[in-house]
């Protein structure tokens, strides 16, 4: 180091030591002084200027958006929809009268079972009996008409033969009888109708079942459409229908087995399966109907029971769920913010699944490592730097529940 680029202080501090009749450990003296004010000086230019590297990059971190990672989760291969339904008989009826007639006594009550063509009551219209009486009188009526007239016909034809009478006659009189045996026809027509509305009055079981309702007393005036005397159900199996959403509808079939689980049952599940599932989805609801099948061997479920189903549906390709805050809708289409290695946002396209509520499906445009903005602001731009808040892991997907 030159004269000239020595710092005053310390020059003079040099110049003293040269100068003669100076002792020599003042010498040395004066050069660690000098020396201790150099490095004081050097230190603090470096702390200087450290502190306005840290406040740069302060100053720098604090113009970066902070943001909050989240992980996609895999959509679980299997998961549980459980619908509800009311069980109701496999057949069920109300059974009415077909002509106005009297009760004149009932046979089943409520609860008991009864077997096709059974008993159920008897009722009485003694007018119809009346009116079958007299029918039948009409018909003897008509039945000799017709003798008298075969007759007739016969003399005439015997006589038109030997050229006595006139074919006129004889046409005429084969005419009357023609004539009387329709006569004869709709007597018997009106008495077959008057016997079928007789044998009305026997009210019987149309199939095997249980009694649900009785509404009929002795002595009780019924008439066609004036209310139902019994109804009856089948109750092995029983039936449940239920409307699959939109949303889980395609992977329904026929033969597919199910669970139905019962209040008063909460630590058993009972076994059926889908009978029929309908082609269409209704366009009012957005559902399809589904028809399940329940043995019901020991008659231990009663129609009109609520219940609920689980139907156990198996993805056909393994979509990824994320939170449906994290979704931005852009001209193009739905979008994810995405943050890669470098930490800068990156905007890409994905094709949706199913909406599930707070998490939604994506099928296309998604990896598992990809790392997610959970709440993007509209500010965010694509190449943008940014501070990473928190990030939170994927979880292992379990079985999911579907609506219910």
């Amino acid at each position: 180091m030159s004269d000239a680029d020595t710092p005053a202080d310390f020059q003079a501090l040099l110049d003293t030591a040269r100068s003669p009749g100076v002792n020599v450990w003042a010498t040395r003296g004066a050069l660690l002084l000098g020396l201790s004010l150099a490095a004081s000086s050097g230190l603090r230019l470096w702390l200087d200027h450290r502190e306005q590297r840290e406040l740069a990059d302060s100053t720098q971190a604090s113009l970066l958006r902070s943001v909050n990672l989240v992980r996609a989760t895999p959509a679980p291969a299997v998961r549980s929809v459980q619908l509800p339904a009311t069980l109701r008989g496999y057949q069920e009826s109300a059974i009415y009268a077909r002509s106005s007639a009297y009760v004149s006594a009932w046979h089943k009550n409520i609860g008991e079972a009864v077997r096709r063509g059974e008993l159920l009551a008897t009722l009485s219209a003694p007018e119809q009996e009346q009116e079958l009486a007299q029918a039948r009188a009409a018909r003897e009526q008509v039945r000799a008409r017709v003798n008298l007239l075969q007759s007739s016909l016969a003399r005439l034809e015997a006589q038109l033969a030997i050229g006595a009478v006139a074919a006129q006659l004889a046409d005429e009189k084969r005419s009357e009888l023609e004539q009387a045996h329709a006569d004869l026809a709709a007597a018997d027509a009106n008495i077959a109708r008057l016997q079928a509305l007789l044998a009305q009055l026997r009210i019987v079981a149309p199939y095997d079942g249980v009694i649900t309702r009785r509404s009929i007393e002795v002595g009780a005036l019924v008439t066609p459409g004036s209310g139902e005397l019994f109804a009856i159900a089948q109750t092995r199996p029983l039936r449940a229908t239920v409307w699959v959403p939109q949303a889980y509808a395609q992977n329904i079939r026929a033969g597919q087995a199910v669970q139905l689980q019962l209040r008063e049952f909460p630590e058993q599940l009972f076994s059926a399966h889908i009978e029929h599932a309908s082609g269409a989805i209704d366009a009012n609801t957005r559902s399809r109907q589904v028809d399940i099948l329940l043995a019901n061997e020991d008659a231990r479920l009663l129609p009109g029971s609520y219940a609920q189903v689980q139907i156990e549906l198996r993805d056909g390709q393994q979509a990824l769920r994320v939170p449906s805050s994290a979704l931005l809708f852009a001209v193009d289409g739905p979008q994810l913010a995405l943050v890669n290695d470098e930490a800068r946002i990156e905007f890409r396209a994905v094709k949706l699944g199913r909406d599930l509520g707070k998490e939604i499906e994506i099928i296309a445009g998604l990896r598992a490592e990809d790392r997610i903005v959970a709440n993007p602001s509209d500010l965010l731009q694509a190449g943008e730097a940014v501070q990473i808040r928190r990030e939170t892991p994927a979880t292992t997907p379990k079985p999911a529940r579907g609506a219910s």
